[in-house]
């Protein structure tokens, strides 16, 4: 499992971040993975895709795209294991291309939530989010973007730079002046890692403090999320967990161990209620968050909430 636990390490230290990303990741490796099974027996090729999916799924426990993913990617009714492989690697395909697909069409939806002149706030890295930017930039609409630093692992400055080599006018700004130059923007487009039954939104920490500063100036807050960041196992009412990081993401381990009073909590993501969220644009058309159960129900299939 070599190049598995390559890609699951990699996940999980976040060198292949983001949830698209992530997913169509594990996707991959599951789908090589199940090539080098050729040789067992279906009861044993079985075993060894279910644990080969456990190593991928652990890795980030927030990002429903990745359990969504390998759900997706492993299902098949195969009785022996040249076809299973043969399903296994054809789920794979048509995901990653589904999922490339996706991308696109949330570009072209979202950007007819853009008015020409708009400023927008993100949150973060998200293709999703992007794609929709500058989809509207292509178009010829005057746009300019603010981007948050996303700290600790600051992501926006990925995004910034994304922005600038395509030519897109953005500010940066710290996380904490979210509030202060939110009545900069006209309006607020995040991603999503995980979509819950009730439309809440799980996503980098700091995205509810963009919801609460954009309510409260009364701009829109469009998210920006492939059907498969929506999680069906909360129609069964798991909670989506979410994940401490590691302290070493915050402070020096070695400040903080002269500091023996002091401990250090890294939440990285938070939730963000279904009420704070005007519209969520997927690949299937734009939907108010009340709508996430039809997602589940028709884009997803019921049986990944068992």
């Amino acid at each position: 499992m070599d190049d598995l636990q390559n890609t699951a390490e990699k996940i999980r230290t976040m060198e292949i971040r983001g949830a698209g990303r992530i997913a169509v990741a594990a996707s991959a490796a599951l789908r090589d993975h199940a090539r080098t099974l050729s040789s067992l027996s279906i009861e044993e090729f079985n075993r060894r895709i279910e644990e080969a999916a456990k190593t991928l799924v652990d890795t980030r426990p927030t990002a429903v795209s990745l359990p969504n993913a390998v759900s997706l990617t492993k299902r098949h009714s195969a009785g022996n294991v040249p076809d299973a492989i043969e399903e296994i690697v054809k789920n794979s395909e048509n995901f990653i291309r589904n999922a490339e697909e996706a991308l696109d069409k949330i570009g072209r939806i979202g950007a007819e939530r853009i008015r020409d002149g708009d400023v927008i706030m993100t949150h973060c890295n998200s293709h999703a989010a992007i794609s929709i930017i500058r989809t509207a930039f292509d178009q010829g609409k005057d746009i300019s973007v603010i981007a948050t630093e996303s700290r600790p692992r600051r992501q926006g400055l990925i995004t910034i730079r994304e922005l600038n080599d395509y030519g897109i006018p953005t500010t940066l700004i710290v996380d904490s002046a979210v509030r202060l130059t939110m009545k900069e923007a006209d309006l607020v487009v995040v991603g999503a890692d995980s979509i819950s039954i009730n439309g809440a939104l799980i996503n980098k920490i700091g995205t509810s403090q963009l919801a609460l500063a954009a309510r409260e100036a009364r701009r829109n807050m469009i998210v920006a999320a492939e059907t498969y960041k929506f999680s069906p196992r909360t129609l069964l009412g798991e909670m989506v967990e979410i994940e401490d990081r590691a302290s070493e993401e915050v402070i020096d381990p070695g400040i903080l161990k002269e500091l023996p009073n002091v401990k250090v909590k890294n939440p990285a993501f938070d939730v963000t209620p279904a009420e704070y969220i005007d519209l969520i644009i997927t690949e299937a058309g734009a939907f108010p968050p009340a709508m996430a159960y039809t997602i589940i129900k028709d884009y997803l299939g019921l049986e990944l909430a068992v």
